[in-house]
């Protein structure tokens, strides 16, 4: 077979959980409370993102399975290819890359808002013109670009520093958020009342929290980042689902940490109409002035790192993984020839979300719904594949080849896990849901369907070419059986019963 490049194996298990837990909070967490609250009341949201997280550790169980029978860079690429093929696995591959690449851009953006908000007259030089009624200024380019650069050099350099990186921002992340929260909560003015009413009037109880379930594949994507790095765990990947349930209710307890402290300072309905920038830095400033903005933008900041890091370290992986099937060019599948990494990825990947910071917050907003849905779409194939795998017999495991195990159970929440999904993507494109596109969004995602079928289609022929045997080298490595190369044997189990 052809060389196989293979990733070192330096992450640590709480470097996992802080790549999961950091993905998933990111910016989002401090900077769209208002705009949450204005989806669906505080309530609505607490208890829709709560929902979202239960809905996510159903999915996270398919994943645990997963990762543990197949650890290797991918992720849901290597399964959609394991359980459905090589055709599947671009399409999943190619979506999936649409919304890690877009959460990288929106991170960087975000720091340019909190510096226009913290620092104007130093961030709001350089006009340069306006996008959907957002003024783009150079230096919020220069402030996201240069942000992009760094973590990028950091992510190149190697995964056990990039992965130490995003233990200590995570633990300075829910450091700030607590001490956030006790402040606003016990300020003279600060009063539980101001979060009523709890749901959007408009629309009612049910309404307001189908409106964030619609967006938890969004919310919570990060602990999908757990099987990207599979491939470099120093530790037994059994362990992963124990890791993706802590790192989903951390993430749920941090979005609910966030609504409170955003809510109690000030009537919701007050802030909203207000239109500000930044509502949740409009009430901080109002109750405890410029200290409380250090504190707020400290903990941004710290939500801002653990996203760039940890989708950089995804995104970077996917592309390897797919580099490395001979999908994407050769190029991407090479790693650095002194730190191991996929250095190709991490630089493509700073290359085109460096365009995004000239596009504007507002522009860029249209791209989170876009992104929820490429994300769903991985969700899909992992819980189906999954499904497959689960049986509800002995009998169906005796028919079958693969690393099927008996697991009524898993199978019904697997099951529950490709309806979740199904239903999320309906939300995401049904007119009338509470979570339907804009109409921006789709044009947004038509070009990007657009641009995959065009690289699909150039390299159609070769990408058939490939023999199957050699394609199950280069994505699932030394995870399939060589003496029976068309079944799925694990070599792992094997290893075990012997």
């Amino acid at each position: 077979m052809p060389q196989r490049e293979q990733l070192q194996k330096t992450l640590k298990p709480h470097w996992v959980w802080a790549i999961a837990f950091g993905s998933a909070i990111g910016w989002g967490a401090f900077v769209l409370p208002v705009d949450w609250m204005s989806m669906a009341g505080p309530l609505g949201v607490i208890i829709g993102f709560l929902i979202g997280a239960v809905l996510m550790i159903i999915i996270g169980v398919s994943y645990g399975f997963l990762v543990e029978k197949l650890p290797v860079s991918g992720g849901e690429f290597a399964y959609a290819y394991y359980g459905l093929g090589r055709y599947h696995a671009f399409f999943c591959g190619w979506f999936l890359t649409l919304g890690y690449m877009s959460i990288v851009a929106l991170n960087a953006s975000a720091l340019a808002l909190l510096g226009k908000f913290v620092l104007p007259s130093i961030i709001e030089q350089g006009y340069m013109y306006d996008i959907a009624g957002w003024h783009v200024y150079a230096g919020e380019v220069v402030i996201a670009c240069l942000a992009l650069v760094i973590f990028a050099i950091l992510n190149i350099r190697g995964a056990s520093l990039s992965g130490f990186a995003q233990f200590v921002f995570c633990l300075a992340l829910l450091g700030g958020l607590i001490l956030l929260t006790i402040a606003m909560i016990i300020h003279p003015a600060s009063s539980f009342s101001n979060l009523q009413p709890l749901f959007k009037p408009e629309i009612g109880a049910i309404s307001s929290i189908i409106a964030i379930v619609a967006i938890a594949p969004w919310a919570y994507v990060g602990f999908d980042n757990i099987p990207q790095a599979a491939e470099e765990f120093n530790f037994s990947p059994k362990k992963s689902f124990k890791i993706i349930v802590i790192s989903l209710l951390c993430a749920g307890f941090a979005y609910t940490l966030s609504i409170i402290a955003t809510g109690v300072g000030q009537s919701w309905m007050g802030a909203v109409e207000a239109g500000s920038v930044w509502g949740t830095g409009d009430i901080v400033r109002n109750a405890y002035g410029g200290l409380g903005i250090i504190l707020l933008s400290f903990a941004l900041m710290m939500g801002v790192f653990t996203g760039l890091n940890g989708f950089y370290l995804s995104t970077s992986r996917l592309l390897f993984a797919m580099g490395r099937a001979k999908i994407l060019p050769a190029a991407f599948g090479k790693l650095h020839p002194k730190y191991k990494t996929p250095h190709i990825g991490i630089l493509f990947t700073m290359v085109l979300t460096g365009i995004a910071p000239f596009f504007g917050r507002e522009a860029l907003l249209w791209v989170v719904d876009m992104s929820a849905l490429g994300v769903t779409i991985a969700y899909f194939y992992a819980c189906y594949v999954a499904f497959r795998l689960f049986k509800w017999s002995d009998q169906e495991v005796a028919n079958d080849r693969s690393f099927s195990v008996v697991s009524p159970w898993r199978k019904f929440l697997s099951l529950l896990g490709v309806i979740s999904s199904v239903a999320f993507f309906l939300l995401l494109v049904v007119p009338g849901s509470p979570g339907f596109l804009g109409k921006p969004s789709w044009i947004a995602l038509f070009i990007w369907v657009a641009i995959g079928a065009i690289f699909f289609l150039t390299r159609f022929k070769s990408y058939r070419a490939i023999p199957k045997d050699e394609m199950d080298h280069f994505i699932l490595g030394d995870y399939v059986d060589k003496k029976t190369p068309n079944t799925f044997t694990v070599v792992a189990d094997m290893k075990e019963a012997d």
